[in-house]
């Protein structure tokens, strides 16, 4: 039970992370967005980590999304992380299994976002160099 307690307050962190994540982007805050973003991607790793330990950890290569496409947009990558984590939070008590799925399919697209982000700071710094 305290298990599922820490997930909760994992998830319920990680949504907060997100609002502010969401704040920041409209407030055009680059340090603030890439902050927000890894504090509610290490609120889910320590989510799925907390999943895996009563169980043998599942297969997921069929949670992965692909999201390999050069034209994914941060926002709808945010909102669909968000969806997740929400999804996830109120499958907890029924479906751990799906739930944790959920939490994972949410930190491959924050992960997806620091990539962008990350890209995009690259790009204005050798700008700013040139």
């Amino acid at each position: 039970m305290e298990q599922q307690k820490n997930i909760t307050e994992a998830l319920t962190s990680a949504i907060s992370h997100l609002e502010n994540t969401m704040k920041a982007l409209a407030n055009k805050d680059e340090n603030k967005v890439m902050t927000s973003v890894w504090k509610s991607a290490a609120d889910l790793e320590y989510a799925n980590f907390l999943f895996s330990i009563p169980r043998d950890k599942p297969k997921n290569s069929s949670w992965k999304l692909d999201l390999r496409s050069k034209q994914v947009e941060i926002e709808p990558l945010l909102v669909s992380a968000q969806d997740l984590i929400k999804e996830a939070k109120s499958k907890l008590d029924a479906d751990g299994l799906e739930a944790y799925k959920k939490t994972w399919m949410a930190r491959g697209c924050l992960l997806k976002v620091s990539d962008i982000l990350q890209k995009a700071q690259k790009q204005s710094e050798s700008k700013k160099e040139t």
